[in-house]
């Protein structure tokens, strides 16, 4: 499967529009997104509920992308999302979004933003420790009112995916342990409060999943804890949500399941499960993010300057970099690049794609592989709308870029291109 499209003159397209075009139009660098592609995605989670004839949630998680108008995408394909932090809540309910279909996760929730939540109707918290059961407990009081909780538990999975996105095993910062008891003391503790109204238990065991494994493992002990609530304290569960992780294809090298497949398999393997516990399956929530607006994104640049030293590999530069892209510097991610312009012709040498940040690890992709380049060329880095721009930074006192959304046809700028007097407005005189 590409990772792109071409036209007729055989120039890269996004949702039908050349990306020369789009760049030529709002300027680089530029984060534009395939809306159809977003859509397609989200109904192709839903439709494995529906053949598996298993009741589910898909909830977008905002981290990957949070702008007022994804949130009015996820709306208009009738979908739920999650939010973790007050912010993400904000823009969420900025853009219209019905907040009685948001969940609140984090593993630092603030009373603030406890108290912003519950007093714009959230539909659920994700409690993730006891401190927060405690800061809930006196906002609840303080509000007189009452929330919508599941449980989030380590489940001592760990994904097979970089240690800085593995979420699920025992030595994690999020959740409660399951092994130690700690994940019992914590439903004993909601179930015994009358504000609170325990809907089932959360796990998320990484990210860039590429099959079933973790998953249906997770499940399995999810499973199981569930069964012995049921039995040690009377509690069945209404909602058994999963995660996210559905892992996404970045480059050639990338071989992953469709996550539709992914989650196909592993709706199988919780109905073979609750088969042999001769009970009824809750509702199963998946919260993807990654695998519906990765995907979807394309981050345009301008090549502008470069570096030859005689032996070496030469360093060709664009005008934006780890300040609009900071996941190969992060955590060392590969991504797939063509020129916009002829992007299947020979190619000619390989390159470190830098930017222009003061960071000798401010390189986007190292060993690129490109056909001949000038100065003003537009190069297209793939799969990249998922946490480019949610990363985004103003380092080195730099703008970050717009962000343009295409469908049937038409590109609409949902987010404009920061100025200088952006970059200064909360500055104040000494």
């Amino acid at each position: 499967m590409s990772l792109y499209s071409t036209n007729g003159d055989n120039q890269v397209v996004i949702g039908n529009l050349p990306a020369t075009q789009l760049a030529k139009n709002y300027g680089t660098p530029l984060q534009v997104y395939d809306v159809d592609s977003i859509r397609q995605q989200i109904r192709a989670f839903k439709n494995e509920f529906t053949k598996k004839n298993i009741s589910g949630t898909v909830s977008y998680a905002s981290k990957a992308l949070s702008i007022k108008a994804i949130y009015q995408i996820i709306e208009e394909e009738n979908a739920h999302a999650d939010v973790v932090s007050g912010g993400e809540l904000a823009t969420a309910i900025a853009a219209g979004f019905p907040a009685h279909n948001l969940s609140f996760h984090g593993n630092n929730k603030s009373r603030f933003e406890l108290d912003y939540a519950i007093k714009n109707g959230i539909g659920m918290v994700i409690v993730d420790n006891f401190h927060e059961l405690d800061l809930l407990d006196q906002v609840l009081k303080v509000n007189n009112a009452h929330v919508n909780i599941l449980i989030r538990v380590t489940p001592g999975i760990s994904a097979h995916t970089h240690e800085y996105i593995q979420t699920g095993q025992a030595d994690s910062k999020f959740g409660f342990d399951i092994h130690s008891g700690q994940a019992d003391h914590a439903l004993q503790i909601a179930l015994a409060n009358k504000r609170i109204n325990v809907l089932g238990i959360h796990a998320h065991i990484g990210s860039q999943i590429f099959d079933t494994q973790g998953f249906e493992l997770e499940s399995q002990k999810l499973i199981h804890l569930l069964s012995n609530w049921e039995e040690k304290y009377d509690f069945t569960a209404q909602i058994l949500n999963i995660g996210g992780g559905f892992g996404i294809k970045y480059t050639n090298g990338d071989d992953p399941l469709k996550p539709e497949a992914i989650l196909g398999d592993v709706l199988d393997h919780i109905q073979h499960e609750y088969d042999l516990l001769q009970k009824s399956v809750p509702s199963i929530w998946i919260e993807p993010g990654r695998a519906i607006v990765g995907p979807a994104g394309y981050s345009l640049y301008t090549i502008g300057s470069r570096k030859d030293v005689p032996g070496l590999q030469p360093y060709l530069t664009v005008d934006g970099g780890m300040g609009d892209n900071l996941r190969p510097a992060l955590y060392q991610a590969e991504y797939a690049a063509v020129l916009a312009e002829n992007p299947n012709a020979s190619n000619y040498e390989t390159v470190h794609l830098a930017g222009k940040y003061c960071e000798s690890g401010d390189i986007l992709i190292d060993h690129l592989k490109l056909p001949q380049t000038k100065p003003g060329d537009t190069i297209v880095i793939l799969a990249t709308g998922a946490y480019g721009y949610s990363m985004a930074s103003n380092y080195n006192r730099n703008p970050r870029p717009a962000v343009v959304f295409v469908e049937n046809g038409e590109a609409k700028m949902v987010v404009k291109r920061e100025t200088f007097a952006d970059l200064i407005q909360n500055d104040l005189d000494y």
